[in-house]
């Protein structure tokens, strides 16, 4: 029984309610007809992914991503109010979440150049309590933050922590970090002595992604790879993914990157066993 005493059902079925008024002034919950809104439908309705109008995801292909139209329009609303060098701009919901902030790469590297990486992580942690991520011992101790030697960590870097890699077993855990527009420099992963070429799955959990990869290329999106990587990669093929989306390398030894959205972006990467021996970027200047 709800506090609203509605009685919820027990089953996986899909809840459907609204809120009413009674005779008192007093808001509640009903159970509402197939054809309202349902509480999957509301939830991503509120992370701006596009539905029918029989209230079902509107996906392009069938690993269920959100389509590309929907996330550029969502993009570029973000994108409207943002001001770069630093400065700040309101999340999509004002009343639940701080400032976003955008940062340039004054934010990250001293006069001499140098990368700041204690900065950098000031700025995954601000991220983090934006996101509501919890920050522990662990992650405190091992999370790894690179700007691949490239100077331009605003626009191209990440931090991660590799949860475990089992060569024995051949599987892999990994939380990616993406501060807002941040993209993973182009790569792939070549078979070596001690395993096989990886796959990898990828599933946002704050944020959303714009993943590439092989395959016809999406003029609409080519824009969303940062200027310094634009004429060096080899993947135009974007396949954006939202909140618990999943995307998947298309095949063994592709290469592929991701470009985090507005709002930056958590991603839960599966995998099989990762030998760093089998990682090659296709940007010559890139670098562990």
């Amino acid at each position: 029984m709800g506090r609203s005493g509605v009685s919820w059902p027990k089953n996986s079925e899909r809840i459907r309610v609204a809120r009413w008024h009674s005779a008192s002034g007093r808001s509640r919950l009903k159970p509402l007809p197939s054809h309202h809104f349902s509480l999957d439908k509301r939830m991503l309705l509120k992370d701006r992914i596009s539905m029918n109008e029989h209230g079902t995801p509107v996906n392009e292909n069938k690993h269920n991503n959100i389509p590309r139209r929907s996330l550029i329009a969502s993009g570029l609303a973000a994108a409207a109010g943002a001001a770069l060098g630093g400065t700040t701009t309101m999340a999509q919901n004002q009343s639940e979440s701080p400032a976003v902030k955008n940062y340039t790469n004054a934010d990250f590297y001293d006069a001499s150049g140098k990368f700041q990486v204690e900065k950098a992580r000031e700025a995954y942690y601000d991220m983090f309590r934006r996101f509501h991520y919890p920050v522990s011992d662990t992650l405190k101790k091992e999370m790894w933050i690179l700007d691949f030697n490239l100077g331009d960590f605003a626009q191209v870097g990440m931090a991660g922590i590799f949860w475990l890699n089992r060569q024995d077993f051949n599987y892999f855990g990994h939380e990616i970090y993406l501060l807002p527009g941040q993209m993973i420099p182009e790569h792939a992963h070549f078979p070596t002595a001690k395993g096989a070429a990886k796959m990898e799955s990828w599933q946002p959990r704050k944020g959303m992604i714009y993943t590439f990869g092989e395959g016809d290329a999406t003029p609409e999106l080519i824009a969303k790879i940062p200027k310094s990587q634009r004429e060096v990669v080899k993947s135009r093929r974007c396949n954006p993914l939202g909140i618990d989306q999943i995307g998947h390398l298309n095949r063994l030894e592709a290469f592929h990157f991701m470009v985090a959205g507005p709002e930056g972006a958590l991603v839960t990467e599966y995998g099989t066993f990762h030998d760093m021996d089998g990682l090659r970027f296709s940007n010559p200047k890139a670098k562990l």
